[in-house]
This record gives C-alpha cells, sequence and structure tokens, in this order.
C-alpha cells in the first residue's frame, strides 16, 4: 500500500503535459490513466505517482479521496 504523503501528493500533483496539462491527477479521464497503464507509465515520480491514480480508479476510490484534494487557491 502506498503512504499518505504519497498518496495526497499524486492527487494534487498536476499532469505536467498533454491534452490534460493542468489538470491534477485524480481529476485525469479514467480512459486516459488506462491508456498510459497500456502504454506504459512515464518513468520517475510521475510514474509512480499515474500508477498509484491507476490503482485508485481501478477500485472506484476517487470520490473516497476528492477531500485530500486541495482547493484551487491552495495549488
Amino acid at each position: 500500500m502506498y503512504d499518505h504523503q504519497a498518496l495526497v501528493a499524486a492527487i494534487n500533483t498536476k499532469m505536467p503535459f498533454g491534452k490534460h496539462a493542468g489538470t491534477p491527477l485524480l481529476l485525469l479521464p479514467e480512459p486516459y490513466v488506462v491508456w498510459f497503464k497500456q502504454q506504459g507509465f512515464p518513468q520517475g515520480k510521475l510514474g509512480e505517482q499515474l500508477a498509484m491514480i491507476y490503482e485508485v480508479k481501478l477500485n472506484g476510490l476517487e470520490k473516497l479521496l476528492m477531500p485530500l484534494l486541495q482547493a484551487k487557491s491552495e495549488r
């Protein structure tokens, strides 16, 4: 399982590139995250975070974790 700090960081990290640039990883569309899973997640921290988000979405936990998403003014 993932530690709390790593999960909160992943939820609030903004996608740095592409069609969904600037979107917090938790709010990425599920098909987009699944596509990354199929193609291979990027190397490094972003890839690890996307893998976490994939597991969150796979298990239907987005709504449960939504309170951990920081308000726009805090990001």
